[in-house]
């Protein structure tokens, strides 16, 4: 399963820049392990950013979330909204371990 993680402010960018090193330390550390496929602010930026997560329970994605130090700090929170893969695009499949019959495309 997939799990989109989106990140809105709940404080200005201004107070969070505090926390921004450590911010994408977090982001770091869970792409070296695999976890998040993609990341990235939104456009405009003041509204937050969202990442992709993958190979973890929805549990496991939510304590991951929690743990971003945006949300530890307070100036920041996460939805997180859990995807059952129904159809994917050939150059994800395999990167998904999605079945054959759910390829499109």
């Amino acid at each position: 399963m997939l799990h989109l993680l989106f990140l809105q402010y709940t404080a200005s960018e201004r107070e969070a820049e505090p926390f921004v090193a450590a911010h994408v330390e977090f982001l770091e550390r869970h792409h070296r392990d695999g976890m998040f496929l993609l990341s990235g602010q939104t456009v405009p930026s003041a509204l937050g950013g969202a990442i992709v997560a993958y190979g973890i329970d929805r549990v496991a994605a939510e304590r991951i979330a929690a743990e971003d130090p945006f949300v530890v700090a307070g100036v920041a929170k996460y939805t997180v909204t859990t995807i059952d893969v129904g159809r994917v695009h050939p150059t994800l499949a395999a990167v998904l371990e999605v079945e054959q019959s759910r390829v499109r495309g």
